[in-house]
């Protein structure tokens, strides 16, 4: 890539990165700063969308950076489509000739689009503070762990929180076990979330079609685009069978019934997919046995609820299988190892912690006389 052109990216976006204005805080702001000092890149993986950007501005926000001390770097810009290994000593001589400090905090967005980036960071990370962003789980990869492990701390982000939404609200939670306003503002309020999810560009405009334009360009760009084009509708029927059927088991072997595809392989491939794209992720039944876990279907959920409510078939509302949703999403949000439990009795969720299963969580969205029995 010619030097004139990166560095004129690299000034264009550096204004893009100004422009980013009155932004909610996320929960994860402050536990990143505290990271610091173990002096590791961080890396911050999650959906596409889900506020990766804005993350990286509030840090440098709370680290009160002036200009010349940070440089904000997207590889997810058509203008570096050119960029190439050797480009990466480029982005050095540009903090050089432009007098940047001698510690110049980087944070890098959408590094996955550019290869051998480990390596450039691995090179670097003495000398600079790094935020690394990315949108697919090959940041984490083997080949990556092999040269960043114990060199780097990871952060996943999901789409706003509920708390995160009512802050964004102005709801003032302050009292609000004492305030029965507050109470029923936040009822009506989660009823709304359950449904729409948390993606932030979602709750600031208000309109669902952002979401399913969202859930689109993940499928074409992250998954089907990794696939032989002859796949693309089998891919699809997968992908609606996924998102109407949340909460639910899933079968490689019905799902290859299903979408024509005979390779099992194949299917699990396709799986394994939307999950490097943070689009679902599963959990197992648990078992002291891990090959018992393997071999037993696994419990399907969307990072969002809204990418289930409206692209999702369903004949009427189901706020059980959304709730679920939404707790299997919290307890991943908040680092849980989590299963679920399937013998003569069932439990959505046990976490687990070392080599004990220290919690039973199971959701009911309206407990009454005639499932008391079943849900307890």
């Amino acid at each position: 890539m010619e030097r004139k052109d990166l560095y004129f990216v690299l000034f264009e976006q550096q204004k893009d990165f100004e422009q980013l204005k009155n932004l909610i805080d996320r929960e994860e702001t402050e536990k990143i700063i505290k990271l610091l000092s173990l002096k590791m890149p961080i890396v911050i993986t999650g959906v596409r969308r889900c506020g990766k950007s804005s993350l990286l501005r509030l840090i440098k926000d709370k680290l009160d950076l002036k200009e010349k001390e940070y440089l904000y770097l997207n590889f997810n810009d058509e203008r570096l489509i050119n960029f190439d290994v050797e480009d990466f000593q480029k982005i050095m001589d540009f903090l050089e000739e432009h007098d940047s400090s001698k510690n110049c905090v980087l944070f890098i967005d959408e590094i996955q689009e550019a290869k051998a980036w480990e390596k450039w960071v691995d090179r670097i990370r003495e000398k600079h503070k790094i935020f690394i962003s990315g949108s697919n789980s090959k940041l984490l990869s083997k080949e990556i762990s092999t040269i960043l492990t114990g060199r780097s701390i990871n952060i996943s982000l999901f789409p706003f929180s509920f708390e995160e939404v009512l802050k964004f609200k102005n709801i003032d939670l302050k009292d609000w076990k004492l305030n029965l306003k507050i109470q029923s503002k936040i009822r009506k309020e989660f009823d709304k979330f359950i449904e729409s999810g948390g993606f932030p560009q979602r709750i600031i405009s208000g309109q669902d079609l952002i979401v399913s334009e969202l859930y689109e360009n993940i499928l074409y760009r992250d998954i089907i685009g990794r696939f032989n084009k002859n796949l693309t509708k089998s891919i699809k029927e997968i992908s609606l069978s996924l998102v109407s059927n949340v909460c639910s088991d899933v079968s490689l072997r019905n799902l290859s019934i299903m979408s024509g595809i005979k390779n099992i392989s194949t299917v699990k491939k396709i799986l394994d997919a939307f999950e490097s794209a943070f689009l679902f992720f599963s959990t197992s039944k648990f078992d002291y046995s891990i090959k018992k876990q393997t071999q037993n279907p696994k419990k399907i959920y969307c990072i969002d609820n809204g990418f289930s409510t409206s692209l999702g078939f369903r004949f009427s509302q189901n706020k059980g299988n959304l709730l679920e949703n939404f707790v299997a999403i919290e307890l991943r949000r908040g680092g849980k190892e989590i299963y679920y439990h399937k013998e003569k009795s069932e439990c959505d969720f046990v976490i687990k912690e070392k080599l004990n299963i220290v919690k039973a969580v199971q959701v009911c969205y309206d407990l009454n006389e005639s499932n008391k029995k079943r849900e307890f």
